[in-house]
């Protein structure tokens, strides 16, 4: 009889700078409106869940920031999380010390 939309809500906290080219994508892609307020974006859709996040996470690969995010759904909310970063030392070069051993040329 009548449908129900629910809210679907994009946490984009960690993808601060990438919030209007997602949210035109999201147009796009499922010709909804999208909201944003502050660092999320709001959905009014009969989608399931996994597909907004399958369409984040396909956002995420095409714009080659896979290696820095990650996508996940947590409580019908889906989160773009940043990876931790490793502290990479440099290691010392070992160099092989000069040779002592005198030769008898």
């Amino acid at each position: 009889m009548f449908s129900f939309r629910k809210k679907l809500k994009v946490d984009l906290s960690e993808l601060d700078d990438q919030k209007e080219q997602l949210s035109s994508f999201l147009r796009q892609t499922f010709n909804l409106e999208v909201t944003s307020d502050g660092h999320n974006l709001s959905i009014d859709s009969e989608l399931p869940a996994q597909e907004l996040e399958r369409q984040v996470n396909k956002f995420i690969y095409h714009r080659h920031l896979n290696n820095k995010y990650w996508v996940a759904l947590e409580h019908g909310a889906v989160r773009i999380h940043r990876f931790k970063e490793k502290k990479i030392e440099k290691q010392k070069k070992r160099t092989t010390p000069p040779s002592t051993i005198k030769h008898g040329w």
